[in-house]
């Protein structure tokens, strides 16, 4: 099955078709070959996934939105990354729960969802006990996300944007908004409601849907926030970030060159509160550090 989905690359909504298994790149940037850049414990996500040991974070090479913003670029655009086998990921998700991980947090890894299967499955019988988080920017196809089902506990998914002109002047992704309510729908449809242990204080099982506050784009916010509250209510966590860092000079969109306002933030999550949101994460005081991205250097690969 894998051989067939890569030879003729469908798997994401770019539909670039590319024959991934003989070697040729797709929109991705990436052939089969999974590659990762990262796999450590890793303490910047939410409190209920990163907990107090640490979320065991493995950053997959490539992505299939690329967003001109990204915070992960040195990724995100191919440049960092080493080539395992499913064999030695199966093993670097079993040293991580030795190290201590709460769960294994896959990031930005849709375009290889056919061997990411194979691996948690593998890691399972070599005998993984930890939650499987899946950590995407939500441009998914429903019918991919399909090959996760079961094997995914927690899904980690962004909802960047309602407004498609921002989508695609950003990601080159005019159907975003579109494709990410399909693929949000299809994640809960999988987990359902939040379940946590018993101290209630890491979730093993629901979804958490991110929305990172743009500069000026306090509007394209509050719409987020009226789809996931009108649509999913209480039975989903949103997690509502400010934590933008411009990553380089935008000379072309030079609305970007600043971070998240204080009072744009608040408007924000005034508004929320406003809404009737009850299960929300918030970020307080000064979090748009280029600190909090980390140094992808193939630690732990």
């Amino acid at each position: 099955m894998e051989e067939t989905i890569m030879s003729d690359c469908t798997l994401c909504p770019r539909n670039c078709a590319s024959n991934r298994e003989a070697g040729v790149k797709g929109f991705c940037g990436e052939s089969k070959d999974i590659r990762i850049a990262r796999a450590a414990l890793h303490f910047w996500e939410e409190p209920v996934i990163s907990g107090q040991k640490g979320s065991g974070a493995v950053f997959f090479t490539g992505c299939n939105l690329k967003c001109i913003f990204c915070q992960n670029t040195s990724v995100a655009s191919n440049k960092v990354g080493a080539v395992v086998s499913k064999e030695r990921l199966a093993d670097i998700f079993m040293e991580l729960e030795k190290q201590g991980a709460v769960n294994i947090n896959l990031v930005t890894a849709s375009h290889y969802a056919p061997q990411v299967a194979d691996v948690i499955r593998l890691a399972k019988q070599k005998g993984l006990q930890l939650p499987i988080v899946y950590n995407t920017s939500s441009y998914e196809r429903a019918e991919s996300l399909r090959l996760l089902e079961g094997l995914v506990d927690v899904y980690l998914p962004d909802m960047k944007y309602m407004d498609s002109g921002m989508a695609e002047r950003y990601s080159n992704a005019e159907d975003y908004p579109q494709i990410a309510k399909e693929a949000i729908a299809e994640m809960f449809r999988q987990v359902g409601e939040p379940v946590f242990d018993e101290s209630g204080n890491l979730m093993k099982r629901g979804m958490i849907v991110r929305h990172l506050v743009m500069p000026g784009a306090v509007k394209n916010a509050k719409q987020v926030i009226d789809y996931l509250l009108d649509t999913y209510g209480d039975a989903i966590y949103i997690s509502l970030m400010n934590q933008y860092t411009p990553m380089k000079d935008f000379e072309k969109y030079p609305e970007l060159n600043r971070r998240v306002t204080r009072r744009e933030y608040e408007r924000v999550i005034s508004y929320a509160l406003d809404k009737g949101i009850k299960n929300a994460f918030i970020q307080e005081g000064e979090t748009a550090k280029e600190s909090f991205i980390p140094e992808f250097n193939l630690t732990g690969v």
